[in-house]
């Protein structure tokens, strides 16, 4: 995304929040089901080839943060470094997605309505 393009979206996020704030959208608290999905640092050689794993003894791949998704609110995903950062992130971005889509008049999804399974999958070898 150009800059251009997210300062845009960033101020139609700000736009969209002082119009809630002066009263035109009635207040409500929503719930969602977030995803946070460590991002590991692939380990390196000083050639800057990723290197392969030792054989003999395991060492977790270092965690350089978090990706967050939102299931119900498809193209939401951000960022934190840490968990913390990403809670808040994911607030943040969850708060701006639905004042977006109550600004633009559509539906808001509910946790409630939705149909949740989980489901497995086969990979052949």
């Amino acid at each position: 995304m150009t800059t251009t393009k997210l300062r845009h979206k960033l101020q139609s996020c700000l736009d969209r929040r002082q119009e809630a704030a002066s009263g035109k959208f009635e207040a409500r608290e929503y719930s969602f089901t977030v995803v946070f999905e460590p991002v590991s640092e692939p380990r390196s050689t000083a050639h800057g080839r990723s290197a392969r794993p030792q054989r003999h003894r395991f060492k977790a791949p270092a965690t350089s943060g978090y990706q967050v998704t939102v299931p119900l609110l498809p193209g939401l995903i951000t960022y934190g470094r840490t968990l913390a950062e990403a809670r808040e992130m994911a607030r943040d971005a969850i708060r701006c997605h639905i004042e977006g889509l109550r600004k633009d008049g559509e539906r808001i999804p509910d946790e409630k309505s939705a149909r949740k399974e989980k489901m497995r999958v086969a990979l052949s070898a």
